[in-house]
């Protein structure tokens, strides 16, 4: 058959990693944008923690056993050539290096966005959470953060994901408004250079 005048256009899949410490509504952000991009996977670790009998008892264990299985999900849906969008709070640099390999390692563009507020108010935002949303494992965060130091430890979150800003300068930085989640959802379109 001759050329009709048909090109295929390629594009590269694309791992989106929403970034940020707890509370700052990077699980809201992902479903949205999951919602208005068809095929996107949104794959949220915390809801496939859920899916690990007995995950309410340790569920930093049962982080831990799932993220294997999450790695290999991202790496094949990338593969099929689709978007992933990983709403995931990865504060060490050796993990984001893990989910980054995911996709490239399948010919996927990585981008991680840091959605980002003043420390303060990403405490606060941190305890008002399950007053917005009801997801399950809320409660079992709250238990592991008071556990680990409360509020401490939530400002040492903070700094820590701001020290990796230092190490991955190729970071998209959006500041994420409390309050105005469709201001934040725009911000995030327009750092990514996406269309609504």
């Amino acid at each position: 058959m001759g050329d009709r005048g048909w090109h295929a256009v390629l594009v590269t899949p694309r791992l989106l990693h929403l970034n940020g410490p707890p509370g700052i509504r990077k699980s809201t952000l992902a479903r949205r944008w999951a919602a208005e991009h068809p095929g996107t996977l949104c794959c949220d670790v915390d809801v496939l923690r859920t899916m690990i009998g007995g995950w309410e008892d340790d569920f930093a264990a049962a982080g831990g056993r799932i993220r294997s299985a999450a790695l290999a999900f991202i790496g094949a849906y990338l593969a099929d050539g689709q978007d992933v969008v990983l709403p995931q709070m990865l504060a060490r640099v050796s993990e984001l290096e893990r989910f980054e390999a995911a996709a490239t390692g399948v010919g996927a563009e990585f981008v991680t966005v840091m959605l980002h507020d003043q420390e303060d108010s990403a405490v606060a935002r941190f305890h008002a959470r399950g007053t917005v949303d009801a997801d399950p494992w809320h409660d079992e965060v709250r238990r592991i953060v008071l556990a680990e130091g409360g509020d401490d430890v939530l400002r040492h979150y903070h700094r820590a994901l701001s020290a990796l800003l230092d190490q991955r300068p190729d970071t998209l930085q959006v500041r994420s408004v409390a309050g105005d989640p469709d201001g934040t959802y725009r911000a995030v379109l327009g750092a990514v250079g996406a269309t609504p």
